[in-house]
């Protein structure tokens, strides 16, 4: 009796053993450096960038910064550089696109669009106060750098069986040019879309119950996906979407225009919780860089299962 009581514990304390090598040897999570999003963000916001009006030399510099973040993850062009200068502005200026091969042999062929527009307003020409920059810390240097961290974690982890397309669009202040454009040259290249999700005004918390809302709720069932990889309600729908047309304002239009699939915008900015829209007071100093890395915590688990999920898993509604 003694020699099985011996033996019993002998076995649990190997088991515990093997069980402790197993949590010490277990990968951890993949985090999301707040230092690295503060970087990007207060970078593209900076005084330096002069607001990042579409053809200015400023936001050349910002593709430069863009660019030299997909070389380090490994991102290839899309095109033969980067850089996809727009068919519809009358000033020369670019759209910044990589991309990830998918690992699926299938899968692979259908691709997920991640985007956000990294061009603003530039400076103000009769300017009334002492600041003239509008450096569009929220719109949308929040959702570039939320697509930048998105490079990170794909360029880290190489765990994408869908291809991924990385868009920084140009020209969306001049009315969505750099999408429009974008979206008519892969349309003719026969480009096979599964799903785009825009990233717009990322900057600072809701006061609500979610942490994001998705324009064009009813056009597919991409918000309830998300909230299904999330396994809780992460984002929802927005009470003021139809009265400000938001689902027709951001770059997801001009995809969901050429290809009639699920094309969408993730956004936390609600009407009620940022002051300066299109304001020079749009600045780096009223984001809140702690919550907006939460926020794209939370958005990489949600984004992995989306480029990894089975075939047909988000569909457009008819």
């Amino acid at each position: 009796m003694k020699k099985n009581i011996f033996f019993s514990l002998l076995a649990l304390g190997c088991m515990t053993v093997v069980s402790a090598q197993k949590k010490k040897t277990a990968k951890a999570p993949y985090k999301v450096e707040e230092k690295s999003v503060s970087a990007t963000l207060k970078f593209l916001s900076s005084d330096e960038l002069k607001g990042r009006a579409s053809g200015s030399k400023e936001l050349e510099n910002a593709a430069v910064y863009l660019e030299d973040i997909f070389k380090k993850n490994g991102v290839k062009p899309y095109f033969t550089t980067f850089k996809d200068t727009l068919t519809n502005y009358n000033k020369v200026t670019y759209n910044v696109v990589g991309y990830l091969e998918g690992t699926d042999p299938v899968l692979k062929k259908e691709f997920v669009v991640l985007g956000a527009h990294y061009d603003h307003i530039g400076v103000e020409k009769n300017p009334t106060g002492t600041d003239s920059i509008y450096n569009g810390a929220n719109d949308d240097a929040s959702g570039t750098t939320a697509v930048a961290e998105m490079v990170n974690y794909f360029g880290t982890m190489k765990n994408n069986k869908r291809s991924v397309l990385f868009c920084f669009f140009s020209g969306e202040e001049e009315g969505l040019l750099g999408s429009q454009s974008l979206a008519a040259k892969l349309k003719q290249k026969n480009f096979n879309l599964y799903t785009m999700l825009e990233f717009e005004m990322v900057g600072v918390p809701m006061k609500r119950d979610i942490l994001a809302y998705v324009t064009g709720w009813g056009t597919s069932n991409m918000g309830d996906k998300m909230n299904e990889y999330a396994g809780r309600k992460l984002v929802g729908y927005l009470d003021v979407e139809m009265k400000y047309q938001l689902f027709r304002r951001s770059d997801n239009y001009s995809f969901y225009n050429e290809f009639h699939k699920p094309s969408q915008t993730v956004c936390t900015f609600d009407f009620t919780n940022f002051d300066y829209y299109h304001h020079v007071d749009d600045e780096f100093e009223n984001m809140d860089v702690t919550a907006m890395t939460n926020f794209i915590q939370e958005m990489v688990p949600v984004i992995d299962k989306m480029v990894n999920a089975p075939a047909g898993d988000i569909t457009v509604k008819k």
